[in-house]
């Protein structure tokens, strides 16, 4: 007898990715789209108009109350009482030891106006419950905490074309939405011009708008839609249909290695920080958090490692997860991630070198299916130029 294997979860976009060819395959969890005509398609899309991704299965919570902004500032290296309203920042949840147990965004949706703050939380799909959990046993009496993946879908449109596929579709103004913010916008007859409003209650005013953010994780202009769940399949219909393409998580890996931006579950499990990672400008030193000693200890020593790219252009070399890396012919790392980049037409990896050899310019080899091949340590990201930024 053998345990039966555990059901994946489902979003609410199950069917629209049926209906649109998706190959599905297991993700954290979830049967999620890996491409529907194929990853490099999709990823070219992207990078020239614009895609549709379905990532309703990122963790959507809420936290709410007077000492709402303390329980995010002293489990996040987010200082979450500075946050403006409407603006979102990227910050990293971690252990004692400054390891990261997730890196999440972490945006403010009240108006300012009330003693009460209102935080949305997006943790990783493999780290919601996780995160949540870690929360809940830190707050307060007058914090409240919920999950809101049971009523909201997840939308991310990332492309050149974004804005103008919005604005013309709902009639938005999406101009006073700056990169790492966020506002509500109505659907309905009111719609035409809106220029976004902060205050609204979440979830239950998705009924009649949608939380637009501008935000996502492919380096180009993009924003990421917050809308209910029983609304979300007819959105991501009329999207297409103004001329979105499909697109799933193959193109979204592809994507986001170009950039250099941090996979859950290869760049980090618990054994890096974010200064071994080089994301210390997302850091903020001016306030208590756990695992901040840690980091004053790497900071004032030096990390022992750190977060590198690594570009690769012989011929058909491309290294994936685990490629060893040679250091004056001694393996002294493997890839963290790694593949073929379809804007650059060459291989890359990200992988953590000593310092010493963590310098752009710096001669490697990696051992890519039992042959030495030379890369080069170069400076991130390695697509440079993009569109926008999203």
């Amino acid at each position: 007898m053998t345990d039966a294997p555990p059901t994946l979860q489902r979003t609410p976009l199950f069917d629209y990715h049926r209906r649109h060819g998706g190959h599905m395959v297991p993700f954290a969890g979830w049967e999620m789209p890996l491409y529907y005509t194929s990853i490099l398609a999709e990823h070219k899309a992207v990078r020239a108009s614009s895609g549709l991704f379905d990532v309703s299965h990122m963790g959507i919570l809420t936290v709410t109350g007077g000492h709402a902004a303390e329980l995010l500032g002293r489990r996040t290296v987010t200082n979450a009482d500075r946050i403006p309203p409407g603006q979102v920042r990227y910050s990293f949840l971690l252990e004692q030891s400054g390891g990261i147990v997730d890196d999440l965004l972490i945006s403010r949706l009240d108006a300012g106006d009330a003693l009460a703050k209102t935080f949305l939380v997006v943790p990783n799909a493999g780290r919601a419950a996780e995160v949540e959990e870690i929360l809940r046993q830190h707050r307060g009496p007058d914090t409240t905490l919920r999950r809101w993946n049971d009523r909201v879908g997840l939308l991310a449109l990332q492309g050149p074309n974004a804005r103008a596929l919005l604005e013309g579709l709902f009639g938005w103004d999406l101009a006073p939405v700056a990169f790492y913010h966020l506002a509500f916008f109505p659907t309905g007859p009111a719609s035409h011009g809106a220029k976004g409003q902060l205050g609204l209650e979440f979830p239950t005013e998705l009924d009649g708008h949608i939380l637009v953010s501008r935000t996502g994780y492919t380096g180009e202009l993009g924003y990421e839609l917050f809308v209910r769940r029983a609304d979300v399949d007819a959105v991501a219909e009329r999207i297409l249909a103004a001329g979105a393409v499909p697109a799933g998580l193959g193109c979204r890996d592809t994507l986001r290695l170009e950039k250099g931006y941090l996979l859950s579950g290869q760049e980090f499990h618990r054994d890096r920080s974010p200064i071994e990672c080089a994301q210390d400008r997302f850091v903020e030193m001016d306030h208590a958090f756990v695992g901040k000693a840690a980091l004053e200890t790497q900071r004032a020593e030096g990390p022992k490692v750190r977060l590198v790219g690594i570009s690769v252009e012989a011929p058909g070399a491309i290294p994936r997860h685990g490629t060893p890396v040679r250091v004056d012919g001694k393996v002294v790392t493997e890839a963290t991630s790694g593949g073929l980049s379809p804007s650059l037409n060459h291989g890359i990896a990200l992988a953590f070198l000593p310092p010493a050899s963590a310098t752009p310019g710096t001669k490697v080899e990696l051992e890519i299916r039992g042959t030495p091949v030379p890369g080069e340590v170069v400076r991130l990201p390695f697509l440079k130029a993009a569109s926008g930024r999203g």
